[in-house]
């Protein structure tokens, strides 16, 4: 790896875990040449490639300004809960418990979820806040056969952490399903937004032994997140 690629990734990884926090400046250039042991060239070219990927901006008489991150990268394809992601990201993120009740699965509601008629699931509810500005709403269906026991104080923790780590559950894939759809008046009120689309991510998540344990549909304001994934070709044969 060349020394510009070394230094970029060590201020990249500065700027996420917020050494050089949002809105602030980063070292002059002279600073950075002192403190790498580089020519003002090599500075540059990381700067050069800072700047390409969104994380710093030249601005008259401030120098390097580091970026808010304002489009956070969604992970389709992975099984990741909204705190690992939260924590990896480094963001400042708070979850609310809007509502958690347990409910006798209908017809309906067992052909939206993948649930049997008349099992019990537990309904839980809950609103994501990056910089205090709620950005996610989740509403979350799980077995109560599997899971006996869930709190508000769980439930505003991470429901996966309880699951691995209490309860010893094997988390082992989903079916997932993406949409765009629009925003409902309740919506709109516990989003504290006019927007008029949301994008909804439908998941079926299954343990190891292939039994299903939830339905999630986790809706998404559209000018936070992108939604990204990782897709490798197959060759044929």
């Amino acid at each position: 790896m060349k020394k510009y690629q070394e230094i970029f990734n060590d201020i990249k990884e500065k700027i996420i875990n917020q050494t050089y926090p949002a809105e602030s400046s980063l070292p002059t250039e002279k600073e950075l040449q002192t403190l790498y042991g580089v020519s003002r060239d090599t500075i540059r070219k990381a700067l050069s490639l800072l700047t390409e990927r969104g994380l710093i901006q030249k601005v008259q008489g401030r120098g390097s300004l580091v970026l808010k991150q304002e489009v956070l990268n969604f992970p389709v394809s992975g099984l990741t809960s909204y705190q690992e992601l939260a924590q990896s990201l480094h963001i400042n993120s708070q979850t609310e418990v809007v509502s958690l009740e347990l409910l006798t699965v209908n017809s309906n509601l067992a052909q939206l979820t993948g649930f049997e008629v008349f099992s019990k699931v537990w309904k839980v509810v809950r609103t994501r806040s990056i910089d205090g500005k709620v950005s996610v709403l989740d509403t979350d269906y799980l077995a109560q056969e599997l899971i006996p026991v869930l709190t508000e104080e769980i439930a505003s923790q991470s429901i996966y952490a309880y699951l691995e780590g209490e309860l010893g559950l094997d988390i082992a894939y989903a079916q997932k399903e993406i949409t765009v759809e629009p925003t409902s008046p309740e919506e709109q009120k516990l989003m504290h937004t006019q927007d008029e689309f949301l994008v909804l991510i439908r998941s079926r998540v299954y343990l190891g032994d292939t039994r299903q344990f939830q339905y999630t549909e986790s809706k998404h304001k559209i000018d936070k997140f992108r939604f990204v994934d990782f897709a490798r070709r197959k060759h044929s044969l």
